[in-house]
């Protein structure tokens, strides 16, 4: 046998035995899924941070307008709806007060509907830091709600 035979062989054999050698290859998959994985879950967490100052608005619009039910005429029922906000925007999960802007008025559809609109500046919120191609909400969260005073 010449040495190139001897080399030959010897190479097929190694080859043969990578083949049957299972050590290592968790590492490699684990190297392809980790980036994705890791991507899906921030931008899952991204994505749950906004949808949840977008609950945290409508509900405070919601708590703002059963609290404005109590005013005897649309000033009062304004200013309760300010002082609310002022007091209580803060307890609000993913919502900082000093984004906020509130419109408290009677309805124009209908007199016996008072109505709080809120719109909130989100651009600070973690979800405009994740991939640009991806589809993205809009940097203004607006939500409104809407109350019956008294009667029917």
């Amino acid at each position: 046998m010449n040495w190139l035979t001897v080399w030959a062989n010897t190479l097929i054999d190694e080859l043969s035995s990578l083949r049957k050698n299972n050590r290592g290859t968790s590492a490699v998959e684990f190297a392809f899924l980790a980036p994705l994985f890791l991507l899906m879950l921030l931008g899952m967490s991204a994505y749950g941070i906004y949808f949840g100052a977008a609950h945290s608005i409508q509900q405070l619009a919601a708590d703002a307008a059963r609290t404005a039910i109590a005013g005897l005429n649309s000033g009062d029922r304004q200013n309760l709806v300010s002082d609310f906000i002022s007091h209580n925007a803060g307890a609000y999960a993913f919502v900082d007060p000093g984004k906020i802007i509130v419109i408290a008025e009677d309805s124009m559809v209908d007199p016996n509907q008072f109505v709080v609109a809120i719109k909130y500046d989100a651009r600070n919120l973690p979800i405009w830091n994740l991939l640009s191609d991806l589809p993205m909400p809009s940097m203004t969260i607006a939500r409104k709600s809407t109350i019956r005073m008294g009667g029917l």
